[in-house]
């Protein structure tokens, strides 16, 4: 069982940054691969960045962020990070973490533990 509890969510101006937390319990986190997802109002969920596990991590992001964001995580702290640069209004939405165990995954249906959301809301 993995429990996530995300952080750093807030209110930001458009050009801003925030560093989003995920802290994982469970002594496995170095197995499993980590996703930030995101789902803005009257939108569906869409997948962000992810970060696979164990050593030489590769990562992946989404076009829409590509560039502005980074993923990383410290395996010693069961902590996934979104670091989130050059904020903008449509970045707005609530920012899930997600946990599987296996590789990264676009796909929200193959993740196994789900934070409980932080809201992000950059205004213009």
């Amino acid at each position: 069982q993995v429990q996530l509890v995300e952080s750093g969510g807030g209110l930001v101006q458009a050009g801003g940054s925030l560093r989003l937390s995920c802290a994982a319990s469970g002594r496995t986190f170095v197995s499993y691969a980590m996703g930030w997802f995101r789902q803005a109002p009257g939108k569906e969920r869409e997948y962000v960045s992810g970060i696979s596990w164990g050593r030489g991590a590769t990562t992946y992001y989404a076009d829409s962020v590509k560039g502005r964001f980074t993923i990383s995580r410290d395996n010693a702290k069961n902590t996934v990070y979104l670091q989130m640069n050059s904020l903008k209004p449509e970045d707005t939405a609530v920012y899930y973490c997600a946990a599987r165990f296996g590789g990264r995954s676009a796909v929200d249906a193959e993740y196994d533990y789900w934070g409980q959301g932080t809201q992000v809301t950059v205004s213009s």
